[in-house]
């Protein structure tokens, strides 16, 4: 074979491999498009297609004065359901793929005709599926199998989405660590630190004003008052000479940590929020309809952000990656799609399977408010403890070392 035939052979070959690659990219956004769209008809589901299905589907019906009380929650878990049946189907056909080269790859980046035929199947038997299997009674309530699974699924999918957050917070930090050759990132990465604590002092005053501006908010005013003491201690552990972490990445968690808080006093019922601004009844029903629509992308973006992160995720280091190597795990990005799943029906039914949830309303009722709350406190805790874990190990190996030097030193002296 002639050296340019080789050539030729060789761009071919590299051609194929870009190819592929984008491909593999561009299928992951399709995915993130198709769960956009599964969440949209959760919506239309839980607050407008009542009537329909209540006349065609009639054992949808579920509990309280003619069966309709539990409908809402029902429809919006039984799209979850086949929501995550679609995405768990991807999950176990695509773990496990390594190569652009494996028809695995081939199905998870093309045959979308067929994929979508795969999809309207999974809902048909989410929705047929006998209402034993979804749901059981006890003493006159409803208690949901599918619903207290896809709790788990929704507590779970958190706490990847924790880790996702802790992975990004330090790798922001090595990035504006401050090199030899790169003499201003240091200037510039007290400047994004400063901001970032300015930001989360000012959102907390602000929560105080705008939420607990009243003797009567109590709760309100023991989160918040909280949230500041978990900023300052996050703040006193980071720069304990130590740990030493600096300012940046306690920054980045502070601004977390504060926006945590306000989510969960935002998921208070309106009747009794605590608030100190006064809107008509317009302009209310205005911002809730566009804090509902970006609540649904936010949604989306977390589950996207959370799918293709799986390197976070990986307890051993692979060996370096070749040109046709997949460039994201497939297997983990379907599953947390499925969990996903489980996340936005808590959030449709707000984490409530007994209630039937408002129009235009996301998350929103006194057990979103305690998930949020405890998701709140439960990130500070772990971000603590990744600043601290390494000063205890350190502690136990050099009492270890000291431990064994002592021991032979007592043996001479007998």
């Amino acid at each position: 074979m002639s050296a340019s035939s080789s050539r030729e052979v060789f761009s071919s070959l590299d051609d194929y491999i870009v190819e592929k690659r984008k491909r593999s990219l561009r299928g992951r956004y399709y995915f993130g498009l198709i769960f956009f769209f599964i969440n949209l008809l959760a919506w239309f589901v839980r607050d407008y297609a009542q009537p329909f299905l209540s006349n065609s589907l009639h054992y949808l019906k579920a509990c309280g004065i003619g069966g309709q009380d539990c409908f809402h929650t029902l429809g919006v878990l039984r799209v979850s359901l086949g929501c995550y049946i679609f995405f768990t189907i991807m999950f176990v056909s695509t773990v496990e793929t390594r190569k652009l080269y494996e028809g695995r790859n081939s199905w998870h980046c093309g045959w979308w005709a067929f994929k979508f035929i795969l999809l309207l199947l999974s809902f048909a038997l989410s929705f047929f599926l006998p209402s034993q299997i979804v749901q059981i009674y006890e003493q006159g309530h409803c208690t949901y199998v599918a619903g207290e699974i896809a709790r788990v699924g929704a507590g779970i999918f958190l706490l990847l989405q924790l880790v996702s957050v802790i992975h990004f917070i330090t790798w922001w930090n090595k990035f504006w660590t401050p090199h030899e050759e790169i003499k201003n990132s240091c200037s510039v990465g007290l400047a994004i630190s400063t901001i970032f604590h300015g930001a989360s002092l000012c959102g907390v005053v602000w929560m105080y004003t705008s939420y607990a501006s009243r003797a009567s908010c109590s709760l309100n005013i023991f989160f918040i008052t909280w949230t500041a003491i978990l900023l300052a201690v996050i703040i006193a552990v980071s720069l304990h000479s130590k740990v030493n972490r600096g300012l940046l990445s306690s920054g980045i968690m502070a601004l977390y940590i504060v926006f945590l808080c306000w989510t969960a006093i935002r998921s208070e019922p309106i009747i009794i929020r605590c608030s100190s601004t006064n809107q008509d009844k317009a302009n209310h029903d205005w911002i809730t309809i566009i804090g509902f629509l970006i609540a649904i992308f936010a949604i989306v973006l977390a589950t996207f952000s959370t799918g293709i992160d799986s390197k976070c995720f990986q307890f051993r280091k692979d060996d370096a990656k070749e040109e046709d190597d997949i460039p994201y795990k497939y297997g983990f990005f379907h599953l947390v799609f499925s969990l996903g799943a489980m996340y936005f029906a808590m959030l449709f039914i707000s984490w409530d399977l007994n209630n039937s949830p408002t129009k235009w309303s996301i998350d929103v009722g006194w057990l979103s408010t305690w998930v949020k709350v405890m998701n709140e406190w439960f990130a500070a805790s772990f971000y603590l403890w990744m600043l601290i874990s390494p000063v205890v190990r350190q502690n136990k190996v050099t009492n270890n070392n000291e431990s064994v030097q002592q021991t032979p030193a007592h043996s001479t002296m007998v």
